[in-house]
This record gives structure tokens, sequence and C-alpha cells, in this order.
């Protein structure tokens, strides 16, 4: 970097979304370069070398291997004589899908894409990394957390499982996630609930199966399954506070051969999934669904094997937490453009698996397109790197109002 921006870095009249904002363009093409060469979790080997090469550049500490394919930066501010720690993660992997987009940048790996927008989120880490190590205006540590596989392989706690905390001992940890339901410009957070806790369930049915002309003579794990399926619901409808918030949803039924029209099988498999935000509500929705599982297959002369999976826990913020970051946005975008109730979702997301272990707080980075059908997971979804600036500066605004230079 040249010693003329050096200078304009370190001067403390500027703010962090003015300085960022001069090397916008940088983040685009970084972000568009992840987004043409995605890579699922635990594999994301290109884009670890990407991140460490980068973050190296700015003369930042770099570690790697840790959960894999984890990357970590640290950035030791002017002073540390606080002691202070905070953390920052963005997650790196991408989806199995075929994208349809037909943009310059679109995925060159056939049945892979950044469909979620983890493309973005790193590509905002760093320019986060590249401000902060520039300008170092902070008493304490940022520690740069790079995640591996959130998609559903549990990045986050291999991360942890690997020493995470034990070899930075982060005060708190702050992670966003772009969202296409909120206009550019915006972040929306909740003092409490962001993200549901996501369960797996398999329920196998068990009958006697038999000629389809005779069903007499069977014990039919199709009907058992018709049945169950409708039961299920009452769990929400019947047993669940109305208060409080869960979903039940049997996504897989696999009961038979479309071929064989006559044919009762001896056996009809459900697989689905239990969102909730309560621990209570999780447990209740467990034990609900293991016994109407038993009571239904018993009733038909049947038997029900359960198994009952927690993949991730539900992402709650502390409300300090919370509460900080929506005040350092408030004073960087304005109070009109920053929700402070926005509307926990029934998704999921295993930085709730860092916030088991550290106070923080995960919010939403407004990107717009929902509209236009422009939603995460979609075939046709790209991240809006307009918004890339703003991300890596409410980043940066965190470090520097968590950790202030005093005197």
């Amino acid at each position: 970097m040249e010693a003329v921006m050096e200078v304009a870095l370190r001067s403390s009249l500027n703010s962090p979304l003015e300085v960022i904002s001069r090397f916008h363009d940088d983040l685009v093409t970084i972000r568009q370069d992840l987004h043409a060469h995605p890579e699922l979790g635990f594999e994301e080997v290109r884009t670890a070398g990407i991140v460490a090469s980068t973050l190296a550049s700015f003369g930042i500490e770099v570690h790697q291997g840790i959960g894999k394919t984890g990357v970590v930066g640290v950035v030791r501010g002017r002073r540390c004589d606080s002691g202070r720690m905070i953390g920052l993660r963005a997650d790196m992997d991408a989806l199995p899908m075929v994208e349809d987009n037909d943009f310059a940048h679109c995925s060159r790996k056939p049945g892979l894409m950044h469909g979620c927008g983890h493309d973005g989120h790193t590509a905002i880490l760093l320019g986060a990394a590249r401000y902060l190590a520039a300008t170092r205006d902070f008493d304490g540590t940022a520690i740069l957390i790079f995640q591996p596989a959130e998609e559903g392989r549990g990045g986050a706690q291999a991360m942890i499982d690997d020493g995470l905390f034990d070899i930075f001992p982060c005060d708190s940890i702050y992670a966003l996630h772009n969202w296409p339901a909120l206009p550019p410009g915006t972040i929306g957070i909740n003092m409490g609930p962001m993200m549901a806790a996501a369960d797996r369930f398999e329920i196998v049915l068990t009958g006697k199966g038999g000629h389809g002309a005779h069903p007499y003579q069977t014990l039919d794990p199709v009907v058992m399954a018709g049945h169950l399926i409708t039961s299920l619901q009452s769990i929400v409808a019947r047993n669940v506070n109305p208060l409080d918030a869960a979903v039940v949803s049997v996504g897989s039924v696999q009961a038979g051969h479309p071929g064989a029209m006559s044919v009762i099988p001896h056996e009809a498999r459900l697989v689905g999934t239990v969102r909730t935000f309560r621990r209570s509500v999780q447990e209740m929705v467990e034990s609900r669904l293991a016994a109407l599982a038993q009571a239904v297959a018993t009733g038909f002369g049947g038997t029900a094997d359960v198994r009952y999976e927690k993949i991730y826990p539900a992402t709650l913020n502390t409300p300090h937490e919370a509460a900080f970051v929506a005040d350092v946005a408030t004073s960087m975008i304005g109070r009109e453009n920053v929700v402070r109730d926005l509307q926990p979702s029934m998704g999921s997301e295993d930085f709730s698996f860092m916030l088991q272990h550290k106070p923080g707080a995960y919010f939403r980075l407004g990107q717009g397109g929902a509209d236009l059908g422009c939603v995460l997971h979609n075939s046709r979804y790209d991240f809006n790197d307009d918004v890339l600036s703003l991300g890596s500066a409410l980043f940066s605004a965190v470090v520097e109002k968590k950790m202030p230079l005093v005197g």
C-alpha cells in the first residue's frame, strides 16, 4: 500500500466507511473471484489460501488449519494494554447447487454455487482486516475468524474442538449475514433469538408386506406413515404454547417401489426437521414426536424406530452485545436504518456453537433483491456488491468502539 494511502488511513478524521470505500473495487474483485470458484465445507483449500495470503499481505499474523480449512488472522491494536480481545467471524463455504446465472463471475464448478453469500461475507471480513491492519486505532486484539463448513457440516464446532477459544480467548464474538429481505444500507438485529435450532428426525415404520390386492393380509406401513404425518402436525398445533415458535416438517417419505403398484412394502421411512428456539420446547417436541410414532405404529400393529439428532442449537444473541452492535450501526448509518427487533428466522446457523461459548451478536446486513427473486439458496442468487464496504465498516467499527484507545 502506498505511503500516501497509509497516511490517509491513519488519520482519525476518516471513518471506517469513508476509508474502506476507497478500496471498494478491490473487495468486489475478491468477492467475484470467490463466487466463480465455490468450494464445499472442509474443502475450501483455494479459498483458505486466498484468505491467508491476503491477510499476510496486510502484515497480519495468520494461523491455518484450525477446523481443517479454517483460517484465523490476528490484528493487534496500537496498544494492547487493556488485554481485551474480540472475534469477528465470516463463513467461507458454498452449496451443492447448480447456478442458473450467466454473468461473468458465475460459478465455474458444475454443481457448486455460492448461493448464500458466504463469498460476500469472506470479502467483507478481508475488507475489515485491511482497514484494521492499516489503522490499528484500538486497544486490544482483533481475531478474524474465517470459518469453513457452515452449511450443515459444523465448521464452527470443528474450530472450537481444535482449540479456537483456547488459543484466542475472545471476550465476545460477532458475525453478520446478508439478508435480501432488508433494503441495502440497513442492518437488522434482535436482542435475543436470531435463528432457530435445527434438529433432524428419522422414523422407520415396520409392518408386514404383501400383495396390494390383499391388504388384510398385511400390516401396511404406508397407511401408518399417512396417519403419522398428519398426527405430527398436532404437536405444534396442540402441544406448543402459541407464544412460542416451533416447526415440524416431514421432508422425505420413502416406501415401496414406483414400479410395483401392487406390492405393499414392509417398511416406510420418514425424514424431517424440527425447528425451535427454547430448549424446553425442543425437548417437548422430541418427546411428543417419539410418542406419536410409537402410538400410531402400535395402533396399526407395527413398530416404529425413531432417531432424533440435534444438529445446530439456536442462535441466541446476548442482549448487551446485540444492543452494542445496534448502537454502533446507528452511529454509522442512522437510527432509521437499524432494525432492533428483527423477526427471528426459523433457519439455522452454526455460529450458534460459538455463542454457546462466548457472549456475542449475529446481525443481518440488508442487501435487497428478495422482491426480484434473489433469495438465499436460490439458483439465481448473487451477493449485492454494493454493501461490501458497509459490512467491512461495521465490523471495523465494532472493534474500534469495543476496544477504544484512551488518551
